[in-house]
């Protein structure tokens, strides 16, 4: 199926994986943001992924991110990707703005119980279930794990933020959400609730993660509330949370839906983005890795090639830097890195699980000589291209040696290459990117033509 579930790319270092997102480290100032197609519920991540639904909420937040720039600042920098932001880089605050205007969900269960103050909000008795509270209340979270109700009091107590910044968190939350609510309600939609979540940007207050999404808000059909209040349909993904309440086994919800349920839940999130932005989310049939990727290097961000020398130790070291230097023409990335199979070779399994996802074409050139278990050990564990090229002191040591390289085991397809300019030049042909084959194709013409030219002047001698 065509989705993102992990995003990888040894080019750009990963420093969070979220329930949904995957944050990108850039520069001080900046970061990607990756919104995967997982889904979440009940506090984990399903096995599957849902078509479009990455896309669906990244093009949502920066709907709403463009709509309410007049009430604050947002950190989106631009959308590379249906499914990429680039974002300013803040220093979030570690309080998640919980808005409700209904009692409901985790609210109501508490209610229900005799709770009857929230997050230093009390609220009246003889409540009933999907009331309509006469203005909005905020109910604040940690920003940890536990997502853990505290009120306003705590939040200063903990010093988690000072009172002039909170104040303004309350008043921007607040306003965002009519803001919401009204453009909504106008396309049929009652906004329940919803989460804001609030950064620095160069000392000032910004907007930053999602906004008014099918995964950050709870969504009723409005006709239908009208007619029955407690029977309202939700129409975000508590469509997938009730699914997975009515199928347990033996108590336990599934974390694997069916393919009808996958597909039937990308289609709401679909028409959740339609009915909201008035336009239709536009599918494709196009590999989703292949779009990052192509994105992603006409943005700058990552070469079209990545080219990764593993060492058997850091001896081999000069060999490796023979290598790089011929690749140093070609718009390719390269990395040198120490694994011997025979010590640490546990270390090629993680590799693995980075390299066969990676949205870029990646080479591995293995470098050990003597009795070379490295190559075989790479080729076993990776879906690409990977190219022995040891390094042999002198003649004898060829001669002893080369076979552990030529000899690979059955289903370890390593390749062999000796001169270490044959080995980057295999590299980037294997690499198999149009821009190097346009380079390659004239270098071989301009080789011709200086052979032809040579065959001339031999004969007019």
């Amino acid at each position: 199926m065509n989705t993102l579930y992990n995003f990888e790319s040894p080019q750009l270092k990963k420093i969070h994986a979220g329930k949904v997102r995957d944050s990108i480290a850039l520069d001080a100032k900046s970061r990607l943001i990756v919104v995967t197609d997982r889904i979440s519920a009940f506090n984990k991540n399903l096995i599957n992924a849902i078509p479009y639904k990455g896309g669906v909420l990244n093009n949502l937040t920066n709907f709403w991110f463009k709509k309410t720039e007049h009430i604050i600042e947002n950190h989106l920098i631009e959308q590379i990707d249906d499914n990429i932001n680039l974002v300013k880089e803040c220093e979030p605050i570690r309080v998640e703005m919980i808005v409700r205007a209904y009692l409901t969900g985790s609210m109501w269960r508490g209610y229900q119980e005799g709770q009857r103050e929230f997050c230093g909000i009390k609220v009246v008795d003889h409540l009933t279930f999907n009331q309509k509270f006469p203005t909005p209340i905020l109910t604040p979270t940690t920003k940890d794990a536990d997502d853990t109700e505290i009120s306003e009091k705590e939040i200063l107590e903990r010093g988690l933020v000072d009172a002039d910044t909170y104040q303004l968190m309350k008043q921007k939350a607040l306003e965002l959400f009519a803001f919401g609510s009204k453009h909504m309600a106008e396309r049929g939609i009652i906004l329940v609730d919803t989460k804001y979540e609030f950064g620095f940007y160069d000392g000032k207050l910004i907007l930053m993660d999602e906004m008014h999404t099918p995964d950050s808000s709870r969504f009723w059909d409005k006709a239908d509330y009208e007619k029955n209040p407690e029977k309202a349909e939700q129409i975000d993904k508590e469509f997938v949370r009730q699914w997975m309440l009515a199928n347990k086994v033996d108590g336990k919800i599934p974390l694997l839906l069916p393919d009808a349920i996958v597909a039937e839940t990308s289609k709401r999130y679909r028409e959740i983005y339609q009915i909201i932005t008035g336009e239709t989310y536009q599918t494709s049939n196009q590999d989703i890795s292949q779009r990052m990727y192509g994105n992603l290097v006409y943005k700058g961000l990552i070469k079209p090639g990545f080219v990764s020398l593993i060492m058997g130790s850091k001896s081999d070291v000069p060999h490796a830097e023979k290598i790089i230097e011929y690749l140093k023409k070609y718009q390719v990335k390269t990395q040198m890195r120490v694994i011997s199979a025979h010590k640490n070779g546990e270390r090629i399994v993680d590799l693995a699980e980075q390299y066969n996802n990676s949205i870029e074409p990646i080479v591995v050139i293995a470098i050990a000589g003597r009795s070379n278990g490295l190559g075989g050990a790479l080729s076993a564990n990776l879906s690409i291209p990977v190219i022995n090229c040891p390094p042999f002191s002198d003649k004898t040591d060829f001669l002893a040696n080369i076979n552990s390289s030529l000899l690979m085991p059955s289903d370890t397809p390593a390749l062999t290459v000796i001169d270490p300019k044959n080995a980057a030049l295999a590299a980037i042909r294997a690499l198999n990117v149009p821009a190097f084959k346009r380079q390659i194709n004239e270098e071989i013409a301009a080789m011709k033509k200086g052979l032809i030219e040579d065959d001339f002047n031999v004969s007019m001698c």
